[in-house]
This record gives C-alpha cells, structure tokens and sequence, in this order.
C-alpha cells in the first residue's frame, strides 16, 4: 500500500465573499490537501503544527477520514496559524486582512519514525526553509516530490526557494506565479525556465480557467467545471493537490499519462470544495459523488471529430 506525507499548515480562516463571511473556521493547506487525497490513499500522514487553541473535533475529523496524526505538534499554551480575507467580486483576487503566524512563526517538523518510509511527499505552502527541511529529514527520498508556493516567498526567501526547486519532482503554483517566478508571461516559456530550475513537472492551476501540466515536450490542459454556485474558493488549490497526489499515490503510476488522470482528479475535488464555506464539503463526501465528478470532467473534455480537411 503506497503511503503519502503531507506537510502543511492547520490553521483557523475567516471568510468573506459575495455570498456570504464566516466566523473564524478550519482551514489551512495541510488540513484540505489531507481531507482530499484521503479518498484516494488509505495510508495518509500529516505534518503539521497547531495551538493549544485547536478544536479537538476537528482533530477527530482528521483522524475519522483516516488521516494518521502522529506528525501534528499541539504546543501547549500557543495559538493556531489565522488568516482572514476577503474575495472581490470576480472570486478571483482577495485582500488579506489579518495573519497571525502564531505557532507556524517557529515551526520546526518532526518526521515520526513511521513517515520515514514514505512512497510520495506533498509539501504543502509554507516557507522553503521548512519544506527543504522535510525532504532533509526523510532518510530515504520518496519516489516522488510535490511542493506548492507562492509569491510572498518569491519575495522575502527567493534563495531558499531556489534551494528547495533543486530537490523536488513536481512544482504546483498558479498561473501569476509561475510568471513572477520565471520572469515571462508566456506560460510555456515559463514553464521551460521554471522546470530549469529543479523540477522536471510543472503543474500552472489557473483558478476557473482549469489546469496545465507540463513535462519535457509534453503538455495537457484540464478546464475547471462550470458550477452555478461558488461560495467560497479558500483552499481550493490545495484541495486539488490533495486529490492529484491522492490519486497518483493509490495508482503508483508517475506516468505523464497517469498524471493527466490525477489532474481530473484534483480538479473534481477542487470543484465540490468550492460549493461551500471551509472543508465543509469536503468532509462528506461519498465515493458515488466523486465518480460522477469525475465523470462529468471526461465527459466535458471527450468527443469525436470527423475530419473535413
């Protein structure tokens, strides 16, 4: 049985958008790559930290889908990582109102004996000081590497980021910082310099417009599902990693063709993410829903064409 580390933020969100604003909820990277790939993978293990502040409910719905905590550090006395922001209209753009780093401000990961053999590693956003630290720290390197970014560390630890580009398999960052990262706005000519860097994969998710994969000279586009509602994009990235390295880690096929399977399938769980405020959705989903988003995403993307030239 193929085993996936995740290594993330679980945290508190506030939320608000066009539809509505939430209190403060559950969020964080690690908590919806780990609710997503669990539908995939049995053997799911997170790294993480939290304050003494975090709800043991939600602990227990981690533990429930299956999720081994024994990499999640409570420190006593401490808060939880918070982020609070507020999307635009388009659903798009969103201003941050508040970041508490709180615990996350000094966390160092601790790798449990029972991670060390891990077949595949999702680091999720945080600094790349601490990712480069996770792949350190495994004594045996996973068969393959996915880390996620953004452009608050293109800013302040581009150094380190370049660091950690050398040691992974798979970048997965969105289509403005794949050309603040490359210095292009041509996204294939920023791929090419991004997979320059380190990464041999690249993974450009562009919101609503779907998701690019790029590999040497090949390339796959996957479009997003139209939905009639979205309440609420926090976490839909990372949700979609979650299910793309979900999937790849209960296939163990790293093919470029396999890995186009995983794009749907990140994509399918990124659109159920979005129907609702936090990991609300996510946390009850049945295997029936997920096949039919999947197949409505082949569906989209599948026809036939008669040749008139």
């Amino acid at each position: 049985m193929m085993s996936l580390v995740t290594v993330g933020s679980v945290a508190f969100d506030a939320i608000e958008t066009p539809f509505g604003k939430t209190d403060k909820i559950i969020g964080g990277a690690g908590t919806y790559i780990a609710l997503s790939s669990s539908y995939f993978v049995k053997e799911q293990n997170i790294v993480a930290v939290v304050g003494e502040d975090f709800p043991q409910e939600m602990i227990d719905k981690l533990s429930n889908r299956g999720v081994n905590l024994e990499g999640l550090q409570i420190k006593k006395g401490e808060k939880s990582f918070f982020w609070s922001g507020k999307y635009n209209i388009d659903m798009n753009s969103r201003d941050t109102l508040i970041t508490e780093l709180n615990v996350l401000e000094h966390f160092d990961p601790i790798i449990p004996e029972s991670y060390q053999n891990c077949d595949y590693l999702m680091l999720g956003n945080l600094s790349p000081d601490v990712q480069l630290k996770v792949i350190k720290r495994l004594k045996n390197r996973p068969k393959l590497v996915a880390m996620d970014t953004m452009n608050f560390w293109m800013d302040i630890a581009m150094e380190d980021l370049t660091k950690t580009l050398k040691e992974i398999d798979i970048l997965i960052i969105n289509d403005e910082e794949a050309r603040q990262l490359s210095g292009e706005y041509s996204l294939v000519k920023a791929a090419k310099k991004i997979r320059e860097m380190g990464p041999k994969y690249l993974i450009i998710k562009k919101g609503e417009h779907g998701a690019l994969l790029f590999h040497g000279s090949n390339a796959f586009f996957a479009p997003a599902l139209p939905l009639e509602d979205v309440f609420d994009p926090t976490g839909a990235g990372d949700t979609f990693a979650g299910g793309f390295m979900g999937y790849l880690a209960s296939t163990d096929d790293i093919s470029f063709e396999n890995m186009k399977r995983g794009i749907i399938a990140g994509s399918a769980m990124a659109s159920f993410c979005v129907e609702k405020f936090g990991t609300e959705r996510l946390e009850n989903l049945t295997k029936s829903e997920i096949e039919d988003r999947i197949h409505e995403f082949v569906q989209l993307t599948n026809f036939d064409m008669v040749q008139s030239v």
